[in-house]
C-alpha cells in the first residue's frame, strides 16, 4: 500500500505540521505535497523528507508568508501532479484536501478544521480589514466556501483532530468522521513539582488566542504572568501590561520545556480546534486552566486536570483563577492523564484507520467487479 502526503503549506513549525511527522512516522518514505515551503523553518526531521511543491513556489528557495497565496490555492493544488499510489493522506484546514486524486486511488482527510476564515470566524476575520476591502474579501471568502464544499466530493474518509471538529464537520460539510487526538512527543516531557509562582501563556500572539484576557486578568489582580512567543498582537499586549507581566518573547524548544515546567499553572483562554500546548503542560502534571469550549474538551478534565472557565472574559478567567487556587491537583494523575495522548498512540491509530479504509476499498472494489 502506498500512501503519499498532502498538507496546506510547510512553512513553519506548528501542531498541524507534527502531524505530517507523525504520518511519516506511520508511513517511513511517504512522498510529501504542499503548497509552498519554507524548508529552513521545518524540524530538522522534515527537512530531510521528499518534498514537492505546487506552480506557487516558482523559483524561490523558501516562501515564509502563506497567507498572501490563499487566493490561489485551491487551483494550485487543484494542477498538482500526485504520483501513482494507494492512498492519498491530505492534512487539512485550508485546501490541501482540494487535491486532485490519482485514479485508483482513496483520499482520507484529516481534518484539523474547516476553513476558519471561511465558516467559524469569517465576521471577526472581515471585522480586521478596512471598509474598502471588504466587499473583494467576502467575494474570495465565497469562492472559497464554493470550491471548499465541491472539494468534499474528492474525500472518501474524514478524520476530525477533536469532538468539537467532528461537529464542525457535520455541521458545514454534512460528513461523518471519526476522532483521533493528536499526540506529543512525552520524551521531552518530565513530571515537574517545581512551582515559582507564575502563570503561562503560550503560543503566536494572534488575535484568537485571546491571550489579551490572561494578561488583562493578571495585571489586574497582580498575579505574576509568562507571555512566550511572538506574533501581531505584541503591542496592543505590552500596552494592557503592567509590572506583573513579563513577555519572554520566542524561545527554544528546551527553553520552552524549562519555563512550562516551572509555572504554576498554563492559561489557555482560547477557542481552538484541539490544542497541543494544554496535552504538553499536563505532561509535565501542570494545571490547564482554559476557555471550557473546543478541543480542550477532549484533553482537560475540569476540577482534575484543570479548571475551565464559562465565558471569554476577565471577571469569569479571574474567578477561575481564584478557584483554582483553592483547589488541590494530584499532579502525578495529571501527567499520568496525559500519557494516552502520545506521539506512538496516534501514529498506531492512523495507520489502523488507513490500513482498515484502504481494506474496505479494495475488498468492496474486488466484490463491484
Amino acid at each position: 500500500m502506498k500512501v503519499v502526503i498532502v498538507h496546506d503549506w510547510l512553512t513553519n513549525m506548528g501542531g498541524a505540521e507534527k502531524v505530517v511527522s507523525d504520518f511519516l512516522a506511520a508511513f517511513p518514505g511517504s512522498t510529501i505535497y504542499t503548497s509552498v515551503l519554507n524548508r529552513s523553518n521545518l524540524s530538522p526531521f522534515l527537512q530531510k523528507q521528499k518534498i514537492v511543491t505546487t506552480f506557487l513556489q516558482g523559483k524561490k528557495e523558501s516562501i515564509s508568508n502563506h497567507k498572501k497565496y490563499f487566493p490561489f490555492m485551491p487551483r494550485a493544488f487543484h494542477k498538482l501532479k500526485i504520483e501513482p499510489c494507494d492512498v492519498v493522506l491530505s492534512s487539512s484546514s485550508s485546501c490541501a484536501k482540494m487535491v486532485k486524486i490519482p485514479k485508483g486511488a482513496i483520499h482520507i482527510c484529516f481534518c484539523h478544521t474547516p476553513m476558519r476564515y471561511v465558516y467559524i470566524a469569517k465576521k471577526e476575520y472581515l471585522s480586521t480589514l478596512s471598509w474598502y476591502k471588504r466587499p473583494l474579501a467576502r467575494l474570495l471568502l465565497a469562492y472559497m466556501r464554493h470550491v471548499d464544499l465541491k472539494s468534499n466530493k474528492r474525500v472518501d474518509y474524514f478524520i476530525a483532530n477533536s469532538n468539537e471538529v467532528k461537529v464542525r464537520i457535520k455541521k458545514y460539510y454534512n460528513r461523518d468522521s471519526v476522532v483521533i487526538n493528536p499526540g506529543i512527543e512525552l520524551d521531552r516531557f518530565n513530571l515537574s513539582t517545581v512551582n515559582d509562582n507564575y502563570y503561562l501563556v503560550l503560543s503566536r500572539l494572534v488575535g484568537y488566542k485571546r491571550f489579551d484576557l490572561a494578561v488583562r486578568a493578571c495585571a489586574e489582580s497582580k498575579r505574576h504572568l509568562e507571555v512566550v512567543g511572538e506574533g501581531e498582537e505584541k503591542e496592543k499586549l505590552v500596552k494592557l501590561a503592567n509590572e506583573y507581566v513579563n513577555f519572554r518573547g520566542r524561545l527554544s524548544d528546551k527553553e520552552m520545556v524549562e519555563v512550562m515546567g516551572r509555572c504554576r499553572a498554563l492559561i489557555f483562554p482560547a477557542l481552538e480546534d484541539y490544542g497541543i500546548t494544554p496535552v504538553e503542560a499536563m505532561a509535565m502534571g501542570k494545571p490547564v486552566i482554559c476557555y471550557g469550549r473546543g478541543g480542550v474538551l477532549d484533553t482537560v478534565i475540569d476540577g482534575k486536570t484543570g479548571i475551565y472557565f464559562s465565558n471569554q472574559s476577565v471577571p469569569s478567567l479571574l474567578e477561575a483563577l481564584a478557584k483554582f487556587e483553592k483547589t488541590n491537583f494530584d499532579y502525578s494523575y495529571i501527567r499520568q492523564h496525559a500519557l494516552k495522548f502520545s506521539n506512538d498512540n496516534f501514529v498506531k491509530k492512523i495507520k489502523h484507520f488507513v490500513v482498515e479504509c484502504y481494506g474496505d476499498y479494495s475488498a468492496n472494489r474486488g466484490n463491484n467487479q
